[in-house]
């Protein structure tokens, strides 16, 4: 297992399209708010709007993670390579600015997302994005890709068997698949305690633990079966321990109360309370989120899979 330490100031760094382009300017919020990430059609709506309102707060999160899911995709050169559910495009900007010979597509089921990756990776030639399911893309005829990545976007599957066979047979023989996802709910305390705000009946973890969600991949066996049913191989499974940062600054604590509240399992159910059962659900929220405050810092524990197979050379 991997452990990923804070910096100095518990941070990675934050990629921003500094070199190419122009930052995204600021969305207009959603009207509503939440994130249960159970469902694609969740991401085509609400959760994508959310997520798209929250592209920079969400990347600071993935932060560690992130540097470490690059490191994993870039050991190996590729030609051309496809970030799966590429959200607001890091992973796509980050692969394609780094390898300029190298062509990158980031594809996505939500337009708003789309449309914040495609503002951020400003003017990089060897980069695109696109709007659709990775589980009906077609290569067409074009080189097939021989590298596909993702960053915690391949859990929301209705049949992950069938989208993982799919994505294969679109790939170049020998293809590399690299993604992140979060291992078992039980291992990601920031979940749990998140989550524990909530009415029992709201944060009772669902019944079947690989339903489509964000634990969907939890279970390493589950995801073995899924690939190998899939036609994948040489599959291999890297767990990383790292720190979620929900807020930084000198107003951490309300940047993280502001972040949690759109973002992760309790946001949802905050959304929808009013009146008195929201003020005491707020101040449940701060007094946890108060424990994990540290100087400048809040930030809570997580933990995700790294895994990596080969499509049939």
């Amino acid at each position: 297992m991997v452990k990923i330490a804070r910096n100095s100031r518990g941070l990675s760094k934050l990629s921003t399209p500094a070199r190419h382009g122009s930052a995204p300017a600021k969305r207009a919020e959603p009207t509503s708010s939440g994130d249960s990430m159970t469902e694609q059609s969740e991401w085509t709506g609400r959760v994508g709007a959310s997520w798209a309102h929250e592209w920079q707060r969400t990347d600071r999160s993935f932060g560690p993670l992130t540097e470490r899911l690059l490191a994993t995709a870039q050991a190996e050169p590729f030609a051309y390579a496809v970030d799966i559910g590429c959200g607001a495009g890091e992973v796509t900007y980050r692969l394609a600015a780094d390898a300029q010979s190298s062509r990158v597509l980031g594809l996505d089921v939500s337009e708003e997302l789309v449309a914040i990756a495609r503002q951020r990776i400003g003017d990089l030639t060897n980069a695109s994005v696109t709007l659709g399911d990775a589980a009906m893309w077609q290569s067409g005829d074009s080189a097939p890709p021989d590298l596909l990545v993702s960053r915690h976007g391949v859990m929301f599957f209705a049949d992950p068997t069938a989208a993982f066979a799919h994505m294969r047979s679109q790939c170049s023989a020998g293809a590399r698949l690299v993604f992140s996802c979060f291992r078992e709910r039980a291992a990601n305390p920031w979940a749990l305690e998140l989550s524990g705000i909530l009415p029992a009946e709201e944060s009772a973890a669902p019944a079947d633990p690989n339903a489509p969600g964000p634990f969907a991949f939890g279970d390493r066996g589950h995801v073995s079966k899924v690939l190998i049913d899939a036609g994948w191989s040489d599959i291999a499974f890297e767990a990383i321990d790292y720190a979620m940062v929900g807020g930084n600054g000198k107003d951490a604590l309300e940047d993280a109360l502001s972040y949690f509240q759109r973002i992760g399992p309790a946001a949802r159910t905050l959304a929808e309370l009013t009146g008195v059962p929201r003020d005491a659900a707020l101040a449940h929220l701060r007094r946890l989120l108060e424990t994990h405050h540290t100087g400048d810092i809040v930030s809570l524990d997580a933990s995700a899979w790294i895994v990596t197979a080969r499509a049939p050379a």
